[in-house]
């Protein structure tokens, strides 16, 4: 499914000059798996988090996805493929304030050109799946966290994606919530997607099926 070989990440930041943020890094996740990615604070999480989700392009190596490279394929595609095989979960959610709940999950399907009544229908089915099914016409004002990462997921499935990527997707929330969110992503797991969670907290990676350690740039456990 996913396939990264000997990525590197490099900035030039004025006087600092070159600056590494991946080493040679090199994983593969498969199709069905729900993986947990842990880092340390300025491990090069975000950077990895980026070229996974192709918001990024490594400076080196090659990056696979259905064995196809998308390293070297034009923006236009690039772009493409991440709209219709990665749905994102941010760690702030990103919702807009002035859209309701409703509005927020028809955004990724307007992008695709689904027609405005058949992106009403299949967000309302999504928001459904995730317990929302009374808080469509909610704004972000009118939620509680627990219930606008609920929407961030919806949003997130609604196009179907083969990967949900989701950054810190648990960071706001209290213990309670945060396990009925790990359930719903275990749920969606078993459902045929590949999960992927990016997190510093060690008791949330557990409940992944796997964990990939991240230090200085480099993979130091996975298993």
């Amino acid at each position: 499914m996913l396939l990264l070989k000997n990525i590197t990440k490099s900035y030039t930041l004025g006087k600092l000059g070159n600056i590494q943020i991946l080493c040679w890094i090199n994983l593969e996740i498969k199709s069905w798996e729900f993986v947990a990615i842990v880092w340390p604070s300025w491990s090069g999480k975000s950077t990895l988090m980026n070229i996974i989700g192709m918001l990024d392009t490594p400076t080196s190596g090659e990056y696979y996805l259905s064995w196809e490279r998308i390293d070297t394929l034009k923006d236009s595609k690039i772009s493409d493929i991440r709209a219709k095989k990665i749905g994102f979960i941010f760690q702030n959610y990103s919702l807009l304030p002035r859209m309701s709940a409703l509005e927020q999950v028809m955004i990724p399907l307007w992008y695709q050109g689904v027609s405005n009544k058949d992106a009403k229908n299949l967000a309302k089915e999504y928001l459904q799946k995730v317990g929302l099914w009374d808080k469509l016409k909610n704004k972000p004002n009118e939620l509680s966290g627990w219930q606008s990462q609920r929407v961030a997921i919806a949003r997130a499935l609604v196009v179907n994606p083969d990967i949900i990527l989701a950054d810190e997707p648990t960071w706001a929330l209290d213990s309670k919530t945060w396990e009925e969110i790990l359930h719903l992503f275990k749920e969606i797991n078993k459902s045929g997607k590949t999960v992927i969670i990016i997190t510093h907290d060690d008791a949330i990676a557990q409940k992944a099926g796997r964990i990939i350690k991240i230090k200085d740039g480099e993979i130091v456990d996975n298993f």
